[in-house]
């Protein structure tokens, strides 16, 4: 410890109770009950049963709908998907509504397509029924989509909100009238393009005003319903949601969500002004786009929680004065015991400064008061880095680890299916390396110093994110402030004594506050995040273990004082938590890889597919593993290469493919039905058709053609996206008509056009070759699992 003198750390604590024991019982007791009430913030309600009020949001009565919705695979375009229109539209006409199904084609960039640089586009069948208020100011636009993932019944993602809106009409047309017009919007296509939205805001003519908008999503099977991400200037709607029942939501999420690639049908609300807010629940990841995504794997607290949400929100919304709603600047909120905590966003940098000043203010006051010097100060703040960056990277070294004990688990993009063991191990593993950390400087630096660099670490990050992500700055800030504060408080309050209570009193009061602030964060982050980022929770409870220093040091005998045998037996009283904190960790991930086994119901999930090359007769299996499982390994070798010459619909990915048997499936068809020659350009009209069902056709012009403009079913998209490989501008169409996609090319003339294209079906079961999954392996959650493609190269 060069440059830092070592001291006796007798009477360098903020708090010396006279009954250490007693004291450090009562605390952690006090902060249990705290936690326990924090956790409470952010537990969905209990789902209704089917005979609860007729006023009232009953799960019991929404899952009926999601037990038809997601009776099985509904992908756009599908005669499943077709029936699940036609239940929702049945649905909404008995309900004295009149439905209507807005049918069109758009374009959108898509999962698929956005790999490759081309364009999307999907023919499209929303369902959108109006209640007119009885004085409008505005629409309020209740949105989900009820198309699934080819790969999954979707009975949590997105027959859960379809179900909650459709219960929420129920209850709205058995009561009276609002003052605002409420808009049902129920998109198709969400899954492979976000095209039914995208369509719905670009043509429909309820949208042209705009409105508020609440969209309602899940991304797993469990959890409370919570709010992510609102538009901008969110004060107001803020406001609203905090006054509904069971309110969740943090502006942290918010503040992540911008920063990420991922959209919903939120997004293309957002991007045309509308003001809205757009809720989830999340945890249960494993099943997401799954084949176990079924309406058996809900938990119907969630599906309560997303209904009781969207019914108090329409409710209040539905009475306002939409035209007042807007604000002029983003709100900062998280839950807390009771509801919701908001305020300004104007407040951010007084409260993240007046952090840092009171955390300068202990340390000013500790060092005045003889608790700590400022080379211990100093050092402190240098070394409490450690903890800081050191736990995230042991987080994330425990699920690589993890994944080598069990391959399975590198399939999984977000959670495994059973997490919570593993993340009792992280938060285990977090007190195991603060607890090592603080036993081995407290003598050295003193338990003051510590407490007051955990402190200064939060201040600091608190004025960080208050210039980066103001909504997350509140994580850092008010711990730190409350940390400060009471800090100080207890320092003043030892005047009455060495030995007195009050001191411990106001730093358990400080911790409480950062156990109401982090605590739900930190269980929203894991399930967020997942165990594939547990470096994420493993930071937030970091921050929270730096501000509980103060009463993790009452565990530890009383510091200094000690010499000889009492001395040994001290350090080793202060080694105790750090060991039970490891022996903790350890016992956790055995009893997860016990526990979280794979089997019939939570299959290890492999992902496969099938491509014939019907120009050369050739087929290959492939997939995107980035190394076979033990199933897929009869099918494709380890290693990957690029398939973008054959199928440019898949850009510049690398897959793993092996050998497969042709199978007799026919060729897309593309013929000429019209061209004509202006100078040196050349426009010809096509026309795709599939000669089979399926879930998409592709088409690519060769890369050294330049396309000067398309038209692709009547909408014109842009030829500036490049194809892979030999091929350049190229589109995704989904759920193509059987008759076909008529497409307008203008080319320069006196070439020959090379096009390329490709239809996508879905299933393997049928294909030679092809072996029965076993019951303990399932599908992994891709837009291209399952798919069986067969391409073609056409020139005119």
């Amino acid at each position: 410890m060069g440059g830092v003198p070592g001291v006796e750390a007798v009477d360098r604590a903020l708090t010396r109770p006279a009954r250490r024991g007693w004291a450090a019982l009562a605390a952690v007791s006090c902060l249990a009950v705290v936690g326990a009430f924090a956790l409470q913030s952010v537990r969905p309600p209990a789902a209704r049963p089917a005979d609860a009020p007729a006023g009232e949001f009953s799960a019991a009565r929404a899952f009926e709908h999601v037990r038809t919705i997601a009776a099985g695979p509904h992908v756009a375009g599908s005669a499943a998907n077709d029936a699940a229109r036609d239940y929702i539209v049945t649905t909404l006409r008995d309900l004295g509504l009149d439905p209507q199904v807005q049918d069109t084609v758009t374009t959108q960039g898509g999962q698929l397509s956005s790999s490759a640089g081309g364009v999307g586009l999907a023919h499209v069948r929303n369902v959108v029924a109006m209640r007119p208020g009885t004085a409008s100011t505005g629409r309020i636009f209740l949105v989900a989509h009820y198309d699934s993932a080819q790969t999954g019944p979707g009975g949590n993602d997105d027959a859960a909100g379809t179900s909650a809106i459709l219960e929420a009409a129920r209850v709205m047309t058995s009561g009276p009238q609002l003052r605002n017009d409420v808009v049902l919007v129920l998109t198709d296509a969400e899954e492979a393009c976000l095209c039914g939205a995208k369509a719905f805001v670009d043509q429909h003519p309820l949208a042209r005003q705009g409105g508020v908008v609440l969209n309602l999503e899940a991304r797993g099977s469990t959890g409370p319903a919570i709010m992510f991400e609102t538009s901008t200037n969110n004060a107001a709607l803020v406001g609203a949601l905090a006054g509904v029942p069971h309110p969740v939501g943090t502006s942290f999420a918010v503040e992540i969500y911008r920063l990420l690639p991922n959209d919903t049908d939120f997004t293309a609300f957002r991007e045309r002004g509308f003001t809205g807010l757009n809720s989830a629940y999340i945890d249960g990841a494993a099943v997401y786009h799954t084949p176990v995504d079924t309406p058996a794997t809900m938990n119907r607290d969630s599906l309560q929680h997303h209904g009781d949400t969207v019914l108090a929100l329409t409710r209040d919304l539905g009475d306002r004065d939409l035209t007042r709603l807007r604000s002029t600047g983003d709100a900062t909120y998280f839950p807390v015991p009771g509801g919701l905590a908001h305020y300004p966003g104007s407040w951010t940098w007084p409260l993240a400064v007046a952090a840092l000043l009171a955390v300068l203010a202990l340390a000013w006051l500790a060092r005045r008061r003889g608790l700590a010097t400022a080379p211990r100060l100093l050092g402190a703040t240098g070394l409490a880095l450690v903890p800081v960056l050191v736990v995230p990277v042991l987080a994330q070294l425990l699920w690589i680890l993890l994944k080598i004990i069990r391959p399975g688990y590198a399939e999984l993009p977000i959670d495994p299916y059973r997490p919570g063991w593993y993340r009792l191990a992280v938060l285990a593993l977090t007190l195991a390396v603060v607890s090592a950390w603080y036993a081995l400087l407290r003598r050295r630096l003193g338990p003051a110093a510590l407490a007051v660099a955990g402190l200064m670490w939060l201040a600091l990050l608190g004025l960080a994110l208050a210039a980066l992500a103001p909504g997350g700055s509140y994580l850092a800030a008010l711990p730190a402030l409350a940390g400060g504060a009471t800090g100080i408080l207890a320092v003043l309050l030892r005047g009455a004594g060495p030995r007195a209570a009050p001191p411990v009193v106001a730093v358990t009061l400080g911790a409480a506050a950062a156990v109401i602030v982090l605590l739900p964060t930190l269980v929203m982050f894991f399930p967020a995040m997942g165990m594939n980022l547990a470096g994420t929770g493993a930071f937030i409870a970091v921050l929270l273990a730096l501000t509980l220093l103060p009463i993790l040091d009452l565990l530890h005998p009383e510091a200094g004082g000690h010499r000889g045998v009492d001395a040994l037996r001290a350090r080793r009283r202060g080694a105790l938590p750090a060991l039970a904190a490891t022996l903790a960790a350890i016992t956790f991930v055995v009893i997860g890889l016990s526990v979280d086994r794979f089997d019939d119901t939570h299959p290890a999930p492999a992902h496969l597919m099938y491509a014939l090359d019907a120009d050369t007769g050739q087929a290959r299996w492939l997939s995107r593993s980035s190394t076979p499982t033990d199933w897929t390994a009869q099918y494709v070798g380890r290693d990957p290469g690029s398939v973008a010459d054959t199928l440019p619909a898949f850009g510049a990915e690398e897959l793993l493919s092996g050998p497969a048997q042709p199978a007799s499936l026919p060729a897309p068809e593309l013929t000429k039905t019209a061209e004509a020659t202006a100078g040196d350009r050349r426009t010809v009209t096509l026309r795709l058709t599939p000669k089979r069902p399926v879930r998409l056709v592709t088409l690519h012009v060769a890369a050294d053609i330049e396309v000067g403009s398309a038209v692709v079913g009547g909408r014109t998209v842009p030829t500036d996206r490049a194809g892979g490989g030999a091929w350049g501008f190229g589109f995704v169409f989904h759920a193509p008509p059987p008759t076909g996609v008529d497409v307008t090319l203008t080319v320069p003339s006196g070439a020959p056009l090379k096009l390329r294209v490709m239809d996508a079906s879905d299933g393997l079961t049928a294909l030679p070759g092809f072996h029965a999954r076993p019951a303990d392996v399932g599908v992994v959650g891709s837009h291209s699992s399952e798919m069986l493609a067969v391409a073609k190269t056409y020139t005119f």
